[in-house]
This record gives C-alpha cells, sequence and structure tokens, in this order.
C-alpha cells in the first residue's frame, strides 16, 4: 500500500537534477591558474584543469594533491574543451594566440580571472601586511597567533614562493579558511598596491616600515611612499597597524588624512645610529635611529615622534615590557634581535586589536614562534663558528640584520649575494652599510663585487679567488657556484661568526649544508 510519503518521493525522483557546471583551468603549473582552480573547488565548484607543460615541469603539483580533479598535462585535449562550460586562461594568455581563438570557438563560455575574483568574494577577515622590511616575519607570526586561537589562515602553499604581487594574494584570500593574513607587496609602480587591495577588500591593514630600498623605474623616496599609501586609501573607515617610530609613514598618514582607526607601535631604546629622511614639507628629519630607518625623530613642520600605542620598552635579549593604554605585561620571543621585536609588535596589536586575542594569550603564542626560514637561520653552530643564511636583501635590511649580528659577535664576516632592486645606487649603499657593521666583506655576486672595487684596498674587503661573471636573474644576485665560493672565502676570515646574505644564500642554503657536512670541511670547521 502506497502512502503519501512515497508518492511524494516518486515525484522529487521525476524532477530533473541540474548538471553540475565544469569549470576549466587553463595553466595550472602557473601560479595564478594553480591558485584559481583551488578557489573554485575550495568553493564547491567542479573543476578540470590543463597545462603544455609535463609533471616534471609543473612545480607547484603538490598543491592540488588534496583536490579531486582531472589534470591534463603535456596538452590541451579536445577532451578538456567539450568537457568545460567555462574556461578560465591565466591572464597572461594573449587574445591573439591560437589558444585564445580555440577557447572562443568551444562551446565553453570565456571566463577571466578578473571575472573570478568578482563572483566569489572574500567570506572571512582580510588583513594585508606591507613594508619595505619585515612583512614576511610579522606576516607568518600573526598567522602562528591565528592558529594557535583555533583559527586557519588560507596559505597559498607555495613553499619556494613569496607570493605577495598581482593575482597572488587576491585568490589567495578567497581559498578555504577563517582568515586570510596575505603580504603584499609592490614592483616599485605607482598602482601596485591599489590592484591588490581593490582585488582583496581588506579589513585591517598593516605598514612596517618604509625606507628608500625598493626604488627602480626612475623613482624617487616620495613616489614610492606614496604606492605604500596605496594601502591607507584602500582602509579608510577601517583599520591600519604602523610602526609609529617611521617618520615617513607618519607623515604620509597626515598627507593622505587618513580617517579610520590608527594602531601604532614602537620601541623605547637606546639610539643606534643617525641618519636622515625625507618629509613631505620639504626638509630633511634627523632620525635617532633604533633599527635602520626608524627611531626618535621631530621636523621642523611639527611632525614629531609620540608614545606608540604598543610600546615595547626593558628589551633586554628576547625579552620585554609590552606597554598599552591600560596594561603592561611582559612578552618573551622566541626569535631574536631588535628588529623582531617591532615585528612582534605589528603582530601583537593586530592581533589584539582586530581579533580580540587576550595578551596573556599572545604571550603563550609568541614565545613558540621560532622564526621563518631563510631570516637569520643557523645552518651551523659550534663552540668557536656559527655559520647563518639571512634574506635580508636591501640595504636597511643589511644593516639591521649586521647589527644585531654584532651585539652577538666580536667579529662577523659577511658574505654578500645581492644585486640590488635599486641597481648601482643599492648596491653601493649595500656594500657601505656593511664596511659599518662588520668586521670582514665578501663581495661574492657580480654587482657587489663591481660597487666594492672602490673599497677594494680596505682590509675589510677579501674579494674571492675568481671574479663573479656577470648574472642577474628577477631578483636573484648571484650563481649557486658564486655563494659557494665566497662561503669558502669567509670561512677563511678570522670571525666568529659568517652570515651569507640575499636571495641567492636562501636559496642554495642547502648546497651550502651539503658543502658543510662533507667529511673534510666539517673537520676543518671543527678545528
Amino acid at each position: 500500500m502506497s502512502t503519501d510519503m512515497d508518492k511524494h518521493s516518486s515525484e522529487v525522483e521525476k524532477i530533473p537534477q541540474k548538471r553540475m557546471e565544469t569549470y576549466g583551468v587553463i595553466g595550472v603549473c602557473g601560479v595564478v591558474g594553480n591558485l584559481a582552480a583551488r578557489v573554485l573547488m575550495d568553493h564547491g565548484h567542479h573543476v578540470i584543469c590543463t597545462d603544455i607543460h609535463s609533471s616534471n615541469n609543473c612545480p607547484f603539483l603538490y598543491t592540488l594533491n588534496d583536490y579531486n580533479t582531472q589534470i591534463y598535462l603535456n596538452e590541451h585535449p579536445e577532451a578538456f574543451f567539450k568537457s568545460s562550460d567555462y574556461i578560465i586562461p591565466p591572464p597572461s594568455l594573449k587574445k591573439t594566440s591560437k589558444l585564445f581563438h580555440r577557447i572562443e570557438d568551444s562551446s565553453a563560455q570565456l571566463m577571466e580571472v578578473e571575472d573570478l575574483l568578482k563572483q566569489i568574494t572574500p567570506n572571512k577577515p582580510v588583513i594585508c601586511i606591507t613594508g619595505t622590511n619585515g612583512k614576511t616575519t610579522t606576516t607568518t607570526l600573526l598567522k602562528h597567533f591565528c592558529y594557535n586561537a583555533g583559527l586557519k589562515p588560507t596559505e597559498h602553499g607555495f613553499m619556494t614562493l613569496q607570493g605577495n604581487i598581482e593575482y597572488i594574494p587576491p585568490l589567495q584570500c578567497r581559498l578555504a579558511g577563517d582568515i586570510a593574513v596575505v603580504e603584499t607587496g609592490t614592483e616599485g609602480n605607482t598602482g601596485d598596491l591599489k590592484f591588490i587591495m581593490d582585488r582583496c577588500h581588506p579589513s585591517c591593514g598593516v605598514i612596517t616600515n618604509i625606507n628608500p630600498d625598493h626604488l627602480n623605474n626612475g623613482h624617487d623616496f616620495m613616489h614610492y611612499s606614496l604606492i605604500k599609501g596605496e594601502l591607507l586609501e584602500e582602509l579608510k573607515g577601517k583599520t591600519v597597524v604602523v610602526n609609529g617610530d617611521d617618520p615617513t609613514i607618519m607623515a604620509l598618514i597626515s598627507k593622505m588624512d587618513y580617517q579610520g582607526k590608527l594602531v601604532t607601535f614602537g620601541v623605547e631604546h637606546e639610539v643606534q645610529g643617525e641618519s636622515k629622511k625625507e618629509c613631505w614639507c620639504g626638509e630633511e628629519v634627523i632620525l635617532h635611529e633604533t633599527v635602520s630607518g626608524v627611531g626618535y625623530y621631530e621636523c621642523q613642520c611639527g611632525l614629531k615622534r609620540t608614545i606608540p600605542d604598543y610600546l615595547a620598552t626593558n628589551i633586554r635579549g628576547n625579552s620585554f615590557i609590552l606597554q598599552t593604554h591600560d596594561k603592561k605585561i611582559e612578552m618573551e620571543m622566541g626569535i631574536t634581535g631588535l628588529h623582531n621585536v617591532y615585528n612582534a609588535l605589528g603582530a601583537i596589536a593586530v592581533g589584539h586589536e582586530l581579533l580580540k586575542m587576550p595578551l596573556e594569550d599572545i604571550k603563550k603564542y609568541l614565545i613558540t614562534f621560532k622564526g621563518v626560514p631563510g631570516r637569520l637561520e643557523y645552518i651551523y653552530e659550534s663552540e668557536n663558528l656559527d655559520l647563518i643564511v639571512d634574506y635580508g636583501h636591501n640595504p636597511s635590511g643589511v644593516e639591521t640584520v649586521l647589527r644585531e649580528l654584532h651585539k652577538t659577535y666580536d667579529k662577523l664576516a659577511v658574505v654578500i649575494t645581492i644585486s640590488s632592486e635599486s641597481g648601482k645606487t643599492g648596491d653601493t649603499d649595500i656594500i657601505m652599510r656593511a664596511m659599518s657593521n662588520a668586521d670582514f666583506i665578501i663581495p661574492a655576486s657580480y654587482y657587489s663585487r663591481l660597487a666594492s672595487e672602490k673599497y677594494i684596498s680596505s682590509e675589510k674587503i677579501i674579494t674571492p679567488s675568481v671574479e663573479p661573471e656577470k648574472f642577474r636573474e628577477g631578483t636573484l644576485g648571484a650563481t649557486r657556484e658564486q655563494v659557494i665560493e665566497g662561503f669558502k672565502k669567509g670561512l677563511e676570515c678570522d670571525a666568529d661568526a659568517v652570515v651569507c646574505m640575499g636571495e641567492a644564500a636562501v636559496k642554495y642554503k642547502e648546497d651550502i649544508k651539503i658543502w658543510i657536512n662533507s667529511r673534510d670541511n666539517l673537520i676543518d670547521l671543527q678545528d
């Protein structure tokens, strides 16, 4: 005997079920295609992927291991076009190319990455972190706080890629997660940050510092500062956390008439040196530095350093007293250096102000953070000698790291593998700052060797036996061979520590370790 329920079920079964639409992503071996595919799948869409590269030339294929998707490699087969309802090509694909015409001739609907970003918007808080130095550590530390507090930050998952420009941050903040903490960089062009901000829809931003270290394309420092100011434009009426010890940031906030919640951080510490920075009034601000580019300042136009909202006092090694408007609490870090106190303060301010994490909880999280690989990373330690690699690749970053290391070591050797983004001026500045903060300088890259020629008579400059050949690949300043040769020369110096600096130092750190751990070399080091 049939019931009313049986009749209802029978009627439901007769209703045709809508087929799930298929999104075809071209260029899955590229960063943008890879992220676009994962964003779609994280939001419940059926995705198939294709790329002309083989699996051996698809460096980020591992990011798709946990996804159920059909991937066509080595070609763009007809089955891909026939199965796709929408096709998303990489933004770099030319409209005149044969592949683009093939998309147009298919029955699928063309969907640009821009269309995808409009269709799927961030459904979580988005925090964008920018600055000349410290943004990677601040970003990673804040994500560490989130993980410990039970929040899952979105991760782009590219192990060998910084991923802070163009479409990467906007796509990353659309991946699965409870919160997006994204590092946002620029290539020194007007609109770089605006492009990212317009697509990320941030609820909060952080500016770690602004130093004249990434200047290119003939731009001056004030122009570069305005590019960083594009973050302020997007965040009017929202929350911005900034380094209050940086006169450039504070002057920019005043110039742009920022309207929103402003939270500042800074330190109370002895002065390490003196420098000058341009002010928007046209004069130069005398800066009594705590670390490179920030400190105590006062300009005749009225710009003056005030007590920050989050202030670190009584800094002793890895510990400090955090002072806010209503509380004092002792903090201890699992990483070292005054520059990392600044990085910690930026993360603490966001965690407490925006995410409402109790300072007592942040205190527990902070001490368990052991740093970012490639940032003051010790690759060998012994009683008489420590070997370190560091990603520092601009004048302020190099100076800050060397200042901190010289507090620990009596004699310090630095291997420079950098070719500055700012060209000859930056290369020379790096050598000059190394001369002021290290006992021995080994210019391992072609451009650092070129910049060191005017100082070649100095006893501090130790040149490798073989002059490095001309090399630069993007921001990579030295080859594997140049790094190893420079490192060997550093070990000949009468130093307590050798630090190898630059993107190449970090890229080839495993090669350095292999060389160190070969039996004969290890015995020599121990002797």
